[in-house]
């Protein structure tokens, strides 16, 4: 399988390509993740679709599929509704004795004026007092530990500039990526400020009403963290000269978060937002010799050579405003003091911000590693122990990585400062179910001044090529993590990885390129997650029937069959929440025609039983899930419904999907609140 290393010369032309992923940027010799699966269980058994043989070697760590099955039918199931059938639809399904309302989509005014939404026409100062576009992570925040009165905190991934701007687009043909440039190659200003001001967090109070509904209740603490909100950096990297910009000179600042992506939840209860595929916003068309010439923190992380860079072309605004400019990483000055040659190095991070504090600074923490970072998970604290947190890096062959704290954990004491300090490390999976964390630290593993890693700060801003060098396991789009309370096993999202001609496609052997996905777990000795071995094995490899399985030996089925994980939650009950995102460009088609619209699923981590819970509508991806303390309401998100509509079906007006306005709309990426009817625990 080690032939999944093949690439299209245009990445965007690759099967199951996403809007915003970037090329392939690892070029090491390190395993990837499917060689160390075919070592463990033979190539022929999993090939053939030997279920016995994936289940015995694969699942089956400290568990025979025998012991497995026997427990599915000894444990009550923690699943107790009725599975949703696959859906075609524009629409949204959920479970019978389920209800869901719309709230918080795109465009909601939650602060300052609380400028009305008007589909498509907003100015860019408008933007920046409403929700933002692209709903991605999402997490409640009681307040005085209430189930019905909270503040929402919600990432906004990136944007369709056609729906942002769809009045002054009307009629223009154009695919859910594309800008408008003007005659002389600019951008309009307003439409660079709107799109920048999409991005980003919101934050805004949401209460239940007497009917029972919930809605967003005007708060002091309601804000908007977006593109051009200054952030402080903090950590190893804070003040080095790899983030010395003509904005700050000192390397102690930078403004905006970009590509919020998943999110996270500090034990002491702040909000943790990731920055996944930054670089394509930046360009740098540095040249020797009429070739590229980027630094290897550009190269290794994909920042375009393209003059209108990957994405927006923000830099071509017609002002030339510096706020926009700075998104040209070419080298102008004499010095890093003159230009923005460092500006991508203050992206690619995690960023804390205190929802219950609007005057706080959001920090960059730069110990936990410079990559796409999907999201982050913390291990449940431990009183005078290390604070242990991970998260993986989005894109084909990266890697997922593990960061434990130099200080302990003090209840009403630790705040965001203890990471700042501690040891980034980075998986290797071993052929026989064990694995190892190797530490990315000065003089560590090789990762010394001789070997092109000058001190810590100069390890983090390059993370991926210290995770090459120490040989590390190159795995399939490492996405969401979770970790179950109860049981302390990590949870990994491995979405897909689809890197072979299009010639290599084929039904038989749909695994060889993997459309499907599957999720990895591990669990240490004692639960201990600061200990450095640990043992893995597949929760579900993902797909139709005949190319799936469970760590139980079963297979899914049409109550369950589904593919591309990529969001997941465990609940305080130990139910796993799978969320999936089938590419815009692989829905309904494909090899994956017969999943139909992107779903949420739930499942028994006991037994490996997996039930369908919803499903959602055109050109949706699923994204993001939490529930209030008692578990009686849950805060879904779909992400750009309508994706799916072609640049000529745009034109002609026709917008892809009428969710959650109805037909004739513009489509909006929004939350949902699922209820039950009988007012009980959701998913039991």
């Amino acid at each position: 399988m080690k032939d999944l290393e093949r690439d299209y010369p245009d990445h965007t032309l690759a099967p199951y390509f996403e809007h915003g992923d970037e090329p392939q940027c690892n070029t090491s010799d390190n395993p990837n993740f499917y060689e160390v699966m075919d070592a463990r269980i033979g190539r022929r058994g999993f090939m053939m679709g030997g279920l016995a043989s994936i289940a015995a070697g694969l699942f089956g760590a400290g568990m025979s599929v025998k012991d497995a099955l026997a427990q599915s039918t000894a444990i009550d199931s923690l699943l107790g509704f009725k599975p949703v059938p696959v859906s075609t639809g524009d629409t949204v399904v959920v479970p019978e004795g389920y209800r869901f309302q719309v709230l918080g989509a795109w465009g909601e005014p939650i602060a300052g004026d609380m400028p009305a939404f008007r589909p498509g026409a907003n100015t860019g100062a408008e933007q920046a007092m409403q929700i933002g576009m692209h709903h991605d992570g999402i997490h409640f925040f009681p307040l005085d530990g209430s189930s019905e009165d909270g503040l929402i905190a919600v990432n906004h991934e990136y944007i369709e500039p056609r729906f942002l701007h769809a009045e002054k687009y009307k009629g223009l043909e154009l695919d859910s990526s594309a800008v408008v440039y003007d005659a002389d190659g600019k951008r309009d200003d307003d439409d660079v400020l709107k799109e920048v001001a999409a991005h980003g967090v919101s934050i805004y109070r949401t209460s239940k009403q007497p009917d029972g509904t919930w809605a967003i209740v005007a708060d002091p603490r309601n804000r908007r963290i977006h593109g051009l909100t200054e952030m402080e950096i903090g950590g190893p990297v804070r003040g080095s000269a790899h983030v010395v910009t003509k904005f700050s000179p000192d390397g102690t600042k930078t403004r905006g978060t970009l590509n919020n992506c998943a999110h996270g939840v500090t034990p002491w209860n702040t909000y943790m937002a990731a920055e996944e595929n930054w670089a394509g916003y930046f360009a740098n068309t540095d040249k020797i010799d009429q070739k590229p010439d980027l630094p290897r923190e550009h190269a290794r992380y994909g920042v375009s050579t393209d003059p209108r860079g990957g994405r927006y072309g923000w830099h071509l605004a017609r002002s030339g405003a510096d706020e926009y400019a700075r998104f040209d990483a070419s080298t102008k000055g004499a010095s890093a003091t003159e230009d923005y040659r460092n500006e991508p190095n203050t992206f690619g991070w995690m960023v804390e911000i205190d929802p219950f504090d609007p005057n706080s600074m959001p920090v960059k923490r730069t110990a936990l590693g410079r990559f796409a970072h999907e999201g982050v998970v913390f291990a449940p604290a431990v009183e005078g122990a290390p604070v242990v947190c991970y998260s993986g890096d989005d894109a084909r062959f990266e890697y997922i990585y593990k960061f434990v704290s130099d200080g302990v954990f003090i209840l009403a004491q630790t705040d965001g400062s203890i990471l700042d300090t501690g040891t980034l490390y980075v998986a290797k999976f071993n052929d026989d179910g064990t694995g190892e964390w190797l530490a990315l630290a000065p003089g560590r593993n090789g990762l010394t001044p001789a070997n092109g890693f000058a001190d810590l700060a100069d390890i983090l801003v390059n993370t991926r090529l210290a995770a090459d060098f120490v040989g590390a396991t190159k795995m399939d789009r490492p996405e969401w993590g979770t970790i179950d309370p109860n049981s302390s096993e990590v949870y990994f999202t491995l979405t897909n990885n689809s890197r072979r001609t299009q010639a290599q496609v084929d039904a038989v052997n749909p695994r060889a390129e993997n459309n499907y996905g599957q999720i990895v777990r591990w669990r240490y000795a004692n639960g201990d997650h600061t200990k450095n071995a640990f043992e893995w094995d597949l929760f579900v490899i993902a797909g139709t029937p005949r190319q799936s399985a469970t760590f139980a030996g079963q297979t899914l089925t049409d109550d369950n069959t589904f593919a591309c994980p990529d969001g997941i939650w465990c609940d305080q009950n130990s139910r796993l929440w799978i969320q999936t995102d089938i590419g815009e460009d692989a829905q309904l088609k494909g090899p994956t025609a017969s999943m139909g619209q992107n779903a949420m699923l739930a499942a028994d981590p006991r037994t490996g039983e997996i039930r369908r819970f919803l499903t959602g509508p055109n050109g949706q991806e699923v994204t993001g899930v939490i529930s209030t303390p008692d578990g009686k309401a849950m805060f879904v998100n779909f992400q750009h419904p309508g994706a799916t509509a072609t640049a000529e079906r745009f034109a002609a007006g026709d917008m892809g999907s009428q969710w959650p306005d109805g037909p004739g709309s513009v489509p909006r990426s929004f939350t949902i609140v699922i209820t039950r009817e009988d007012g009980g625990v959701i998913g039991a």
